[in-house]
């Protein structure tokens, strides 16, 4: 069993419902979704090209999959993390937009957002105590080879890479796209996402995902809500 510490939109959100029209499968349920056919995308070649990110669930990575240190258990990660969500504020984001990263597409905020990149510090450091040290294994799989000193001291220090300096919030919406195809992947995306891209998202909840064995999907296993109880109702 795997952990992870992500951001969701919830399960009736109409982005959430978008991405998992998109990816072929709900993060919330594990149901299957078929994809859409969009514009000059068949829904086969859509299917083939979401294939990673349809495992890992539509979420922007916060703290990566990480097994329990075996001083841990899964009630106290919980507490720990209702804890922690209800002592934040949400963040209203700024408007995502689809962008292509390296080969691959996600949606990104348009402008960087301080706020965002500082919750994203917390959390590295508030759960670190939960991850279990990696093994030689674990490192072996990042590619240190091809990770900048930056990236290979987070590797060691923190248990990924691509975190504190080097994060940048991203929704992941396809794997590797071929060079041929950015532009007919580019429109059908936008297409697909750019009507609930118009406003604004606000941030309000820490997400906790499960991977159950090696290679399964990863689930939503609760959704922690930021902020404290009685403002949230009277909200």
């Amino acid at each position: 069993m795997r952990y992870a510490i992500f951001y969701t939109p919830p399960a009736h959100d109409p982005l959430t419902l978008a991405a998992a029209s998109w990816l072929g499968r709900s993060v919330f349920s594990g149901d299957a979704i078929e994809p859409p056919s969009a514009g000059r995308l068949g829904m086969h070649e859509i299917a083939y090209y979401t294939a990673v990110p349809r495992r890992t669930g539509f979420h922007a990575c916060l703290k990566a999959p990480f097994h329990l240190d075996e001083s841990a258990s899964e009630p106290v990660l919980l507490r720990a993390m209702m804890r922690f969500a209800g002592g934040l504020e949400p963040i209203t984001m700024p408007k995502l937009e689809v962008a292509r990263i390296g080969d691959s597409y996600a949606l990104v905020p348009g402008t960087v957002c301080p706020s965002l990149q500082r919750l994203a510090a917390q959390v590295v450091q508030e759960f670190d105590a939960f991850r279990a040290p990696l093994s030689e294994a674990d490192i072996e799989r990042s590619n240190p080879d091809r990770l900048t000193a930056a990236q290979f001291a987070n590797l060691h220090r923190w248990g990924y890479p691509y975190v504190m300096d080097e994060f940048r919030f991203h929704m992941a919406l396809t794997g590797s796209v071929e060079p041929r195809d950015f532009a007919r992947f580019e429109t059908a995306l936008r297409e697909h996402f750019s009507p609930l891209l118009a406003a604004p998202i606000v941030f309000s909840n820490l997400a906790l995902f499960v991977e159950k064995e090696p290679g399964a999907p990863f689930l939503v296993h609760s959704l922690h809500p930021m902020g404290r109880v009685a403002a949230r109702r009277s909200a």
